[in-house]
């Protein structure tokens, strides 16, 4: 009775009496009188005349803590531009504050000693778990390309979203997500690698969408790339030896005119031959084909017409 109890401006302390909630003294310097302060009546020890509050106080920060890092994987997402399974990551930091110190004790942390690194490694975790759902949700509901996600043209979008997803699960804990800082959604390398690839082929497919369409297109680029690598064959093998100018000369020289017959099969021309080709540009031709159907570029229709041509010439 009559001791003095100083609360910090970042704090609110919490009274429990037998494990049960009886009241709050917020910041300042505070006089514990049963006289002025009613709950403090629950607290009294009568076998010491009056004089002896017994009770368990505990201290909150209410603060907001900044900068708390996270990452995570967010698992395999079928990409909906090349449909393509890409594994996504996110990072970044984010600050949080608790908003109900009654909850935050009775619903999280407990009427024991506590450090908030033992807060914060099950806090993080569950903002993790909600931000794989909350990310895969949004890219499959919106039907946004991962090259856009990890470039970082949804990040406003994402944040707000994950944000939102994060408060709702949380909040009946007593704690708040503030903000994000530094949030970031990327891809490994490799998968990188291939999406690249893979939109490269379409932006050339989508581009010459007036030649008989998707099909026709694939054919054109198919038989560039075959051309294209002949004549660098033939370049290099030039190198080699005695007469390499003349031998390099022709190469090239065989090259411009394979460029020049595609030239003319994709004018139309009614002379244009096509150029006898390999079973090893048989078989990467299929594949090329295979890797079309498999992101929606060619029908499963499409695709089984050009591949009985194809084993056909095998």
């Amino acid at each position: 009775m009559k001791a003095q109890l100083t609360v910090d401006s970042d704090e609110v302390a919490l009274f429990f009496k037998d494990g049960k909630y009886v009241g709050t003294f917020s910041a300042g310097r505070h006089t514990l009188d049963a006289s002025n302060i009613p709950f403090l009546g629950q607290l009294v020890d009568k076998f010491t005349g009056g004089n002896v509050f017994i009770c368990e106080v505990f201290f909150v920060t209410t603060r907001e803590m900044p900068s708390l890092k996270f990452g995570t994987s967010v698992g395999d997402i079928q990409d909906p531009q090349t449909k393509l399974r890409v594994r996504l990551m996110v990072h970044g930091e984010f600050s949080a504050k608790v908003i109900d110190p009654v909850k935050f004790v009775i619903g999280l942390v407990g009427q024991r000693a506590a450090t908030n690194d033992v807060f914060l490694g099950w806090f993080k975790s569950q903002i993790q778990k909600t931000m794989k759902d909350q990310i895969a949700e949004l890219i499959v509901k919106e039907n946004w390309p991962i090259m856009k996600v990890t470039s970082g043209a949804y990040t406003d979008e994402l944040e707000a979203g994950t944000l939102a997803g994060v408060r709702k699960n949380i909040e009946p804990y007593g704690v708040e997500i503030i903000r994000f800082g530094d949030f970031s959604v990327s891809i490994d390398q490799a998968d990188k690698d291939r999406l690249d690839k893979l939109v490269d082929r379409m932006a050339y497919v989508d581009g010459m969408g007036s030649v008989n369409g998707g099909m026709a297109a694939y054919q054109q680029l198919a038989q560039a790339e075959m051309m294209m690598g002949a004549a660098k064959g033939m370049e290099k093998g030039g190198d080699g030896g005695g007469g390499g100018n003349a031998l390099a000369g022709a190469g090239i020289g065989m090259g411009f005119a394979m460029a020049n017959q595609m030239g003319g099969m994709m004018g139309g021309g009614a002379s244009a031959q096509r150029p006898v080709e390999t079973k090893e540009q048989l078989m990467s031709t299929l594949k090329q084909l295979g890797e079309l159907k498999a992101a929606g570029v060619l029908t499963e229709a499409e695709f089984d017409v050009k591949k009985k041509e194809i084993l056909a010439k095998l």
